[in-house]
């Protein structure tokens, strides 16, 4: 992940995936970007894009519609900005 080109590690990155998953081939994703007027692009950067990598179209459009909705955590005056977007590698 980049801040303003500045270079930020994850600490435990293999906690994203768990250990019983770790080794599947994974083509179907989910890119997540932020749309060009939002501000907090002035904190990560233009570039900043983060994907997310599943095994199968199933868990991928799952986790699609787990994202893409209205979460209870934000407070009532919060608009999420984030856009999503399927993708798919060879």
């Amino acid at each position: 992940m980049k801040f303003k080109g500045h270079h930020v590690d994850f600490c435990h990155q293999h906690n994203l995936v768990a250990p019983e998953t770790a080794g599947r081939e994974r083509k179907f994703g989910i890119r997540v970007t932020l749309p060009s007027d939002d501000t907090l692009r002035k904190l990560v950067g233009d570039d900043w894009e983060r994907l997310h990598w599943f095994a199968t179209e199933e868990e991928r459009d799952a986790a699609y519609e787990n994202m893409a909705e209205r979460h209870g955590y934000y407070r009532k005056t919060d608009s999420p900005t984030q856009v999503l977007e399927k993708i798919s590698r060879p």
